[in-house]
Parts: structure tokens; sequence; C-alpha cells
């Protein structure tokens, strides 16, 4: 059983899902008392968020380069970094701290083409919905092209994870834009929703619409989970 490295702190309410994930997935596939063999470095997310949002994202590759380091020396055997907008400098990362690293994108691009769809629609933050990181990695490695909000509801959804859902702040009203929102990628083509933001499945459900939902949390936990299963 392979050791998983979990780098979270970004924020704390989405890591704890991914706790949960893990070891509830263990013990179903196991069964008795089993666990997840797992360490994780949980971060400042803070520092986090203020390196982002002033464009140091040299820092932030600083940052989790020692997280990664640290449950490296801790015995891990892969790194799952636990939000999708630090992917942004994922293979940074990975080359510097010299660990094999589950990517979100990969992990979701394969659930999508399970699905046999080809044009879905992307939540998340501004970084996930605006920089190309995302949606060119989805296009290239696996012919999927993304819809985003207009700049409005951008603006909109990356106000409701920053100051809401990492603050675990959890509303109805909210639910009732983000549902709206979905809705309209629904009527341009959309065939499918990506959550692209590990702390919206704290707020959207499947039921919020009719559209298959792609939860990239509980996508990129059980993945881990396979992984850390996986012999060799």
């Amino acid at each position: 059983m392979k050791v998983i490295g979990l780098i979270g702190g970004m924020s704390w309410n989405s890591t704890l899902e991914y706790y949960r994930i893990i070891n509830e997935s263990f013990a179903r596939r196991l069964g008795g008392l089993h666990s997840a063999r797992l360490v994780l470095y949980n971060l400042d997310f803070d520092e986090i968020q203020r390196a982002q949002h002033e464009g140091r994202w040299d820092d932030t590759v600083s940052i989790l380069v020692d997280g990664g380091n640290a449950v490296k020396r801790a015995g891990a055997d892969f790194l799952v970094i636990c939000t999708n907008t630090m992917h942004k400098v994922a293979d940074d990362v990975e080359q510097e701290v010299g660990l094999p690293l589950l990517h979100i994108v990969d992990v979701t691009g394969d659930a999508i083409r399970e699905r046999g769809l080809h044009r879905v629609g992307l939540l998340g933050t501004r970084f996930v919905m605006k920089e190309p990181f995302y949606q060119e990695r989805l296009r290239d490695r696996f012919a999927i092209e993304l819809l985003v909000p207009g700049e409005d509801d951008i603006d909109t959804i990356h106000q409701i994870i920053y100051s809401e859902l990492c603050e675990g702040k959890i509303k109805a009203s909210s639910r009732r834009v983000c549902a709206g929102i979905i809705s309209k990628l629904v009527n341009k083509g959309a065939e499918g929703i990506v959550l692209g933001c590990t702390e919206l499945p704290l707020l959207i459900q499947p039921g919020d619409t009719d559209a298959p939902i792609f939860d990239t949390t509980q996508l990129h936990a059980e993945a881990a989970v396979n992984l850390a299963l996986t012999k060799g």
C-alpha cells in the first residue's frame, strides 16, 4: 500500500473532505478497520491566497515545494495537491520535489471522457476559469472543450469561493446564484459541469442541475485511493 502525500489547507474545508473521502473509501474497499496510510502537510491559506491575488506565483511554488518535501521526508510515495487553482504550478512542484504528482485535471478529464462528453461548463476560481492552464490541459490531452461563465458571473463565483466557502459559510442564496450560472452554461451547450474548485461541492449538489456534475474533490480523492492501492 502506497503512502499518500496530501498538501492541503487551501482551504482546510475542502482538505477535510479529502481526508474523509479517502479514509471512507479505504474502509469500504478493504473492510474491517482499514484506513489510509497518508501524511498531510497543511498550509496557511492566507499566505497562499495573498500570493495568488498579487500574482506572486513563484512564491506559491516555494510554499508548495516546502510542503511537498515535508511529506516526502515523512514517507509519501506520491503527491496530491488538494485544490484546483494551485495546479497552475503543479508541474513545477512535481519537478522540484521529485515525487510523482496525481494531477486533478487529468483525473477530471478521465471522468469526462468515460461519460462520452466533449463540451462541459467550468466553475472555479477566477484563475481556473480565465487562465489557460486548466482549459489547455483538458483540450490537449482529452479533446474536451470548456465553456466558462461571463465576466460578471466569474467575479460572483470567485467572491463566493473566497469570501464564503473558504470560511465555511454555506448560503442557500449563493447556491441559487450558482445554479442560475450553471443553467446559462447548459443553455450555451455544456453537456456537463466541472466543479473546478474543491470547495464548490460543499455548495453545489447534483440535484441543483440535470446536467452531470464532475466533483473534482471526490474524483481526485478516489483516484488517490486507486493509486495507493496499486501494486508496484
